[in-house]
């Protein structure tokens, strides 16, 4: 565990509420420093989310069972336990570089607003600055998904109407990279890595020196992922929108939701896909090892991004805990550089470790 400073003098480590809203549920926690006291999953049922007809509504509610989980927690650390801040995951804001930002008056209007759209992770800073302003601590996020790092050459898409939006699971993709830095004792901003988050959605980027320079859009572009059908043939998509068969909404969930490895097999699990292989189904291998083909594709085309100076790929994501799949990737992308595999996303400790950077004074806060 890594104590916290503030103004040079060694302080206890830093009591820390950490939010995650998911879509059914919202993980919460009480850190300490940057080690976990207590985490809870509060799930949410569909009825009791039908009752607010937008994100934003759920608000109230939310906030409620926070506040419930908070005090049960506070109250076992005893009367002095005291908040230092409250960290909600990011939502889509507008593009905006990399690092741990505070909430403020712009950010949550954009947030009410969903000036990206709407999402669940939107309630993340609103929550932080609901329950920070209760407890007199500031509220933050970090590195959310509209993390845009693009240098200008990465937003040409090939037509004028369409620009390459960055968005991406930054939160996991910068984590891993510092602590791959750590492990081998290098400077981040001193770095070349080509990271592939690896989950229901695949993110695929460039890192250079700490910075997201170029990165697949997950919901619509790279490789086909357990849930969400990645980039498609332009034409044939065209035709397809036009067919008559969906409407747009329906579209669009045929593309994230509806697309990749289930709509192949009917099934988002990799495991499930491997199960059905071992078993002599020819086609469920054939579809994973389509999958592990392509997050290979991607992988090359970000080493490409990076001139082929790249210091080491690495894997992460909840599906890099599929030693199998990590193999099949593993044979199209060992000779770019060494391959580091950090399984799982713990946005969690990704969170503590963004807001202990700025308590600390490794990093200032940066205003929205």
């Amino acid at each position: 565990m890594m104590d916290c400073v503030e103004r040079g003098v060694l302080l206890p480590p830093y009591l820390l509420l950490i939010i995650n809203p998911g879509s059914t549920s919202t993980k919460v926690a009480l850190y300490q420093g940057e080690k976990c006291y207590r985490q809870q999953n509060l799930t949410h049922a569909a009825e009791e989310l039908a009752l607010y007809p937008e994100i934003a509504a759920q608000y109230p509610f939310r906030l409620q069972k926070i506040e419930d989980f908070l005090s049960a927690a506070l109250a076992e650390l005893g009367g002095k336990a005291k908040l230092a801040a409250v960290v909600g995951m990011g939502g889509l804001l507008r593009p905006l570089p990399g690092g741990t930002y505070a909430v403020n008056e712009a950010m949550i209007l954009d947030l009410q607003t969903g000036v990206q759209g709407q999402h669940a992770s939107n309630l993340g800073g609103l929550l932080a600055a609901g329950l920070a302003h209760r407890y007199g601590v500031g509220a933050y996020i970090v590195d959310p998904v509209a993390v845009d790092e693009f240098e200008d050459v990465a937003r040409l898409s090939g037509h004028p109407l369409i620009v390459r939006r960055c968005l991406s699971h930054a939160l996991n993709i910068k984590a891993v990279a510092r602590r791959v830095c750590q492990e081998q004792q290098q400077s981040l901003a001193q770095s070349r890595f080509v990271v592939a988050h690896l989950g229901g959605g695949i993110s695929v980027a460039a890192l250079r020196n700490g910075s997201i320079i170029d990165v697949n859009n997950a919901n619509e572009m790279g490789p086909f992922s357990p849930e969400r059908t990645g980039s498609l043939p332009a034409g044939d998509l065209a035709r397809l929108c036009f067919s008559g068969k969906f409407t747009a909404a329906e579209m669009k969930k045929q593309i994230a939701g509806q697309g990749g490895m289930v709509a192949y097999l009917d099934t988002n699990d990799a495991r499930e896909a491997y199960r059905r292989a071992d078993l002599g189904d020819a086609f469920a291998q054939l579809i994973i090892s389509a999958m592990a083909y392509q997050i290979g594709k991607e992988i090359g085309s970000m080493s490409a991004v990076l001139q082929g100076k790249v210091d080491a790929v690495i894997l992460t994501g909840g599906l890099a805990n599929s030693q199998r799949l990590v193999q099949e990737i593993a044979q199209y992308v060992e000779f770019i550089a060494p391959l580091r595999v950090c399984p799982g996303e713990d946005e969690m400790l990704a969170l503590a470790e963004g807001v202990c950077r700025v308590l600390d004074g490794q990093e200032e806060a940066k205003i929205y």
